[in-house]
């Protein structure tokens, strides 16, 4: 009797620390849009997991070496997902940024748990749980409370360009970085973590170079530097640890269904860096979120079901 308190437990720590998360991806959005009039896009994706890498390559080169059959072995899937999760995904949402702005971009990343969903659907066949889709559909609808800002009209004047465009891409990319996850294989984290940023560094090094070979260079300041070192340590290293443990422990859908916490931290963020106010519809936007995750963390299968085995 005492199995679902047990279960529950690192479920609960597993969606607090991806809060912790989304609060820096959060960040990162901002600061993207904050900085493409100073960095290029692909630039600062470049420097970002170059940076990060450096940072980690201390700590993980003696796993690296250690895993190093296990992920020669897994080489493609490996490949795969420092493709679409390191490089694609961020490529393509820096490019974005320079189009669009935060507000949109993490907006439109409030779809990822739905296509997680879907993908999950067609590659793996897993049924979510009904609490846990009663979980999302609470979330999203508080993310649409935030989108229209209350007013249902609002829709009507919803403008979808190229930067949107370049943002969604990115965002069916994270979508399959999440429900790809488990088939990476068997590997100390930071053995993982290590090797797909080496190849988000390989992806990013050609375009930022075009980029330099094109005249676009950064330009340098107190803030340009801060960015830099921000984007590489707290989104990058930190939290490429914590979204993929969460993941292998809730699953794809839950872990996916925790990017609806990024529109409501990147109000509290606008709010306090930009000086934005909060109105009534933000609040009742935080709350359905908050609630919608509640009920999707508690929704806990039982240990011997096929979904919790592929998770």
């Amino acid at each position: 009797m005492s199995m679902p308190n047990q279960e529950a437990s690192p479920n609960l720590k597993a969606f607090a620390m991806l809060g912790l998360v989304m609060f820096f991806w959060a960040g990162n959005s901002i600061i993207g849009r904050a900085v493409h009039d100073d960095i290029p896009p692909f630039t600062l994706a470049f420097v970002r997991w170059t940076c990060a890498s450096l940072l980690l390559l201390p700590f993980a080169a003696r796993s690296v070496w250690n895993d190093r059959a296990a992920l020669l072995s897994g080489w493609k899937m490996v490949l795969l997902l420092g493709m679409i999760g390191i490089a694609t995904f961020n490529g393509l949402l820096y490019m974005g940024l320079g189009y669009t702005t935060a507000s949109n971009a993490l907006l439109l990343q409030a779809a990822i748990p739905a296509l997680v969903a879907l993908f999950d659907r067609i590659i793996f066949g897993t049924r979510p749980d009904p609490r846990q889709a009663a979980g999302v559909a609470v979330s999203i609808l508080g993310v649409v409370a935030i989108v229209f800002q209350g007013d249902p009209y609002a829709a009507l004047r919803l403008h979808f360009g190229i930067g949107d465009a370049l943002v969604m891409t990115a965002v069916v990319a994270w979508a399959l970085y999440t429900v790809l996850l488990r088939l990476r294989p068997v590997t100390a984290p930071e053995s993982f973590v290590a090797v797909t940023f080496w190849v988000g560094v390989v992806a990013m090094a050609p375009l930022a170079a075009m980029e330099w070979m094109q005249g676009k260079h950064v330009n340098w300041s107190w803030g340009t530097v801060g960015a830099f070192a921000y984007v590489s340590i707290l989104p990058s290293l930190v939290s490429y640890f914590i979204y993929n443990w969460a993941t292998g422990k809730v699953g794809p859908a839950r872990a996916g269904q925790a990017i609806t916490l990024m529109p409501l931290f990147g109000a509290l963020l606008s709010a306090l860096i930009l000086g934005e106010k909060l109105y009534s519809y933000h609040w009742i936007g935080m709350a359905l979120i908050l609630a919608g995750i509640v009920v999707s963390a508690l929704a806990l299968r039982p240990k011997g079901s096929a979904g919790a085995k592929r998770d």
